[in-house]
């Protein structure tokens, strides 16, 4: 097994990647997505998948580096090129199934769509002729595209956003009309922001979905040795404890156990 430094965690005086003399272990993550990923006040990256990922170093003598990923477009580049060793940062297994070798499903999501309170909007057919935001790369496009695709094809517009601090942005000042994303980061953002009365959560969601650890096709040696270790995690409670922090956004609620 082979790890290597994302290429932002190198110094200018070493231009080479490290390889696993120094057991580190480097994740690719969304740092832009909140309660999974994030920066907190301190600028240190933390968040669920962020914490259970430096458990896992930590229990295998490993160096913990989190790579924050350019953007979420780029995740199979940086792991293809071996930048880094895994994406774990709610990465959607559903039709993605051959894309990665996965981890088993640890967490249950669904995508949901946000609005402003006073909207008038109360259900996806609601949103007819309107305009709707999505983070680039989201697995929902995929059902949107297929099984939702009536009620994609219903929007005045489908609009990809680079984040969704964006997306909340473009919703307050009425450039977008709705927001799709991931249940936990639309509690999160309603709560942090203090606007859970001024948005609101639709009832009726767009997908559900599991999310996975996804490794370079045909690294299961190292996808083993950090299940085993997860497995492990859920069996002495640690996962439930690290959950437990996040409660008030779903996490607790979303738990897949192996």
């Amino acid at each position: 097994m082979m790890l290597f430094v994302g290429l932002g965690s190198i110094t200018a005086a070493n231009t080479n990647l490290l390889t696993n003399e120094d057991n580190v272990f480097v994740v690719g993550f969304n740092s832009e997505f909140p309660p999974f990923g994030y920066k907190d006040d301190d600028g240190n990256y933390t968040g669920f998948d962020i914490e259970l990922a430096k458990e896992v170093a930590k229990r295998n003598n490993w160096t913990f580096v989190p790579e924050p990923l350019p953007s979420w477009d780029t995740k199979d580049t940086e792991l293809n090129s071996e930048i880094v060793e895994c994406i774990w940062s709610e990465l959607t297994i559903n039709g993605r199934e051959n894309d990665y070798t996965w981890s088993k499903p640890y967490f249950n999501n669904s995508q949901v769509v946000v609005v402003k309170s006073d909207s008038g909007i109360n259900s996806l057919n609601d949103l007819k002729d309107k305009t709707v935001e999505v983070q680039e790369g989201q697995s929902v496009l995929n059902n949107l595209e297929s099984d939702k695709k009536a009620v994609a094809d219903s929007f005045k517009s489908l609009v990809k956003i680079k984040d969704y601090n964006t997306g909340f942005m473009d919703l307050e000042s009425g450039a977008c009309d709705a927001l799709i994303v991931d249940m936990g980061l639309a509690k999160y953002l309603l709560k942090e922001k203090g606007a859970s009365g001024q948005y609101k959560i639709l009832d009726e969601p767009l997908a559900y979905e599991v999310y996975g650890i996804g490794f370079k096709k045909g690294n299961e040696e190292l996808r083993n040795q950090v299940q085993d270790t997860l497995d492990e995690m859920f069996a002495d409670g640690t996962v439930d404890k690290i959950a437990q922090k996040y409660s008030d956004y779903g996490i607790t609620e979303g738990l897949l156990r192996p």
